[in-house]
């Protein structure tokens, strides 16, 4: 029977990068139907996102400080390229070699990641769980009572059926954020605002123009972000398994005038 021929060093690169979610945009749909062609290639990407979900599932439930976190994540992506280069027959080892790397990282880093925050790092804080009750409405207006620097969060129950579920608070190189949680129909959405000036758009996303909002969108390791502006303050809107589309209509919403922009 003959063999199957390894994969060469471009695949391996295309399902490293598909799994972790920086593949380039223009080549995504072209990598996943030939993956969907493919039982072997299915196989590859599964065990590679479920290595990347070890990595950072270990991060977050041991309750780390941010740095730290943002540490592991760092030396996971220092690693991604030695994963690359590996042939069919060590790729599919990795995703127990990256929770171990990752358990070590959680117990032994001190933290402390060089740079300042950027929108994909804090689109990943939506990711993580909650930690405080959900906040409360502002006396019967479009608004929350949680706010940073001023700038409160929009209350979406009436229009729109999402209801807070949780927040957290967390500090990004040095910056304070917060993160309302939003349930609807099992779906989930985190809505962070980042304090101080506005954080540099990534180069990749999209641009549309919603009820007089510009909107920046991508994709990142399996969920949709949306930045955007409010009173000069970065806002990320991030979740999975929503639609483009609903998280733009949220971010632009400004409630009749009641969510100041």
């Amino acid at each position: 029977m003959e063999s199957t021929p390894p994969l060469n060093e471009r695949e391996l690169a295309d399902l490293v990068a598909l799994a972790d979610g920086s593949l380039d945009s223009a080549r995504e749909a072209e990598v996943q139907a030939r993956v969907d062609a493919d039982p072997r290639l299915r196989a590859l990407l599964d065990e590679q996102r479920r290595a990347v979900g070890l990595v950072r599932a270990t991060a977050a439930d041991a309750r780390a400080p941010l740095a730290l976190r943002e540490r592991v994540e760092a030396d996971r992506q220092r690693l991604a390229p030695r994963a690359k280069r590996r042939r069919l027959g060590l790729l599919g080892g990795l995703a127990g070699a990256l929770a171990a790397v990752a358990l070590a990282l959680v117990l032994t880093l001190p933290g402390g990641a060089p740079g300042g925050p950027t929108v994909v790092q804090a689109a990943g804080l939506s990711a993580l769980p909650p930690t405080t009750a959900p906040p409360a409405r502002s006396d019967g207006s479009q608004l929350l009572v949680t706010a940073v620097d001023g700038t409160a969060y929009p209350y979406w129950g009436d229009s729109f059926a999402w209801e807070t579920s949780g927040a957290r608070r967390d500090r990004l190189h040095g910056r304070d954020t917060a993160t309302v949680f939003y349930d609807r129909h099992g779906a989930r959405v985190g809505y962070t605002i980042v304090s101080g000036d506005a954080l540099k758009t990534p180069s990749r996303a999209r641009t549309s123009v919603l009820n007089g909002v510009t909107l920046h969108s991508f994709a990142q390791d399996g969920r949709t972000v949306v930045t955007w502006l409010r009173s000069g303050h970065t806002c990320v809107l991030a979740g999975a398994n929503v639609p483009l589309p609903v998280l733009l209509k949220l971010a632009a919403w400004k409630g009749k005038g009641g969510v100041p922009f």
